[in-house]
């Protein structure tokens, strides 16, 4: 009593086979893609990290200022007193 091996056709078989392999290289690719992204993200930070400290250097050396990118102008800002918030909220 020989149990019958049921199969489905090789070309149906080739499929499957195919498209594993397909979802399996595409998942390889998100995690290699996810290992970019994280190393780009530790670049993110230290850039902002030099920026906050170039920031710092020069709001110690010009004081707080708003710089045009395109010339290296600046204008000073002036910080906000209680009395002109008092005024801006009695605008409203």
């Amino acid at each position: 009593m020989s149990k019958e091996v049921k199969k489905i056709t090789e070309e149906e078989l080739e499929k499957v086979v195919n498209g594993q392999n397909e979802l399996a290289k595409a998942i390889q690719n998100v995690g290699i893609l996810e290992t970019e992204k994280h190393a780009v993200l530790h670049v993110i930070a230290g850039l902002n990290q030099d920026q906050g400290k170039l920031k710092q250097e020069l709001e110690e050396k010009y004081g707080s200022i708003s710089i045009n990118l395109q010339d290296g102008s600046y204008e000073e800002i002036k910080p906000e007193t209680k009395e002109e918030d008092a005024v801006e909220e009695e605008k409203k």
